[in-house]
Order: structure tokens, then C-alpha cells, then sequence
């Protein structure tokens, strides 16, 4: 699985940048060419992206840096818990 390497605001850029190219009279491959990009790349931002604008895009990401932040915590707080409960079963068991 390739890296990533574009952010959700180029994405969408590069989006707008295909339909612009598209109503000029480009054909797909071209423009995916021209970008560096495969049209199955496209598809799949297309998508996942189409509809979003550039302040969309940045929220979202926004949103997912966030989310992922508060999975740590979570995860961290799971393993206090169990932490603690082990601790517990080790003073009642004495």
C-alpha cells in the first residue's frame, strides 16, 4: 500500500482542478498524467472528497486529528482501569 502523500486540501484542490481541465475539454488520462496521479486514484478521491470545499477539507482533518487524539486517551484510560482492577484482585486476594 502506497504512502500518503497529499493532505485533504491538496486533494480537494487537485479535485477542482480536474473538473476544470474536464470542462476545457481534457480527457481523464491526461489530466491524471499531467498531475501524477492514476484515474483509479481519482475515482477513489472523487469519492471520498467530491463534495467537500476547502474549508470542509480542513475541518475534517481537523475532526480525524482530534478523533485520534481521543482514542489515545481512551486507550489509555482502558489500561488504568486495568491496571487498577489487577491491583484490587491482588489486595483482596491477600
Amino acid at each position: 500500500m502506497g504512502t500518503k502523500k497529499h493532505s485533504t486540501e491538496q486533494i480537494v484542490s487537485i479535485l477542482r482542478q480536474f473538473e476544470v481541465e474536464q470542462a476545457a475539454g481534457k480527457r481523464l488520462e491526461e489530466i491524471a498524467k499531467q498531475i501524477g496521479i492514476s484515474v483509479n486514484t481519482y475515482y477513489k478521491w472523487k469519492q471520498n472528497f467530491g463534495g467537500l470545499d476547502i474549508n470542509e477539507a480542513r475541518r475534517l482533518r481537523d475532526l480525524e486529528t482530534e478523533n485520534d487524539r481521543l482514542k489515545k486517551v481512551v486507550a489509555d484510560q482502558a489500561l488504568d482501569i486495568q491496571i487498577l482492577r489487577e491491583f484490587k484482585k491482588k489486595l483482596e486476594s491477600r
